[in-house]
């Protein structure tokens, strides 16, 4: 199995940008999806899962109100939708999938995420 990250770059403060993640090579529709994100010097963070349904999410304080995760199962897509962006979210955001019966799980190679000036 695959996981593509992409729609990262680099944003004003305040400012949104919507990053997606494709699948492939695996049944998106059994699995888990999460993102998450690792600041240069910090540990590898959390910030918003979703369901195999699609129908249960979950966020962080740090990002609740402002970051929404969703899925289209049609299109083994996952997507992070960031608004109100602050410099610490700077990050790269990694995408991960996992079939908690199978124990399978699938990381992407991370996109860059910089909020700045």
């Amino acid at each position: 199995g695959q996981l593509v990250e992409s729609g990262g770059g680099l944003v004003q403060p305040g400012g949104s940008l919507r990053l997606s993640c494709a699948a492939s090579g695996f049944a998106f529709r059994n699995y888990d999806m999460s993102w998450h994100r690792q600041a240069p010097g910090k540990e590898r963070e959390l910030v918003a899962t979703v369901t195999s349904a699609g129908i249960s999410t979950n966020y962080p304080d740090s990002v609740k109100g402002r970051f929404t995760i969703s899925r289209d199962n049609g299109k083994n897509t996952v997507y992070l939708q960031m608004n109100s962006l602050k410099p610490e979210d700077t990050a790269v955001y990694y995408c991960n999938a996992v079939n908690w019966r199978s124990r399978n799980a699938y990381w992407g190679q991370g996109t860059q995420v910089t909020v700045s000036s």
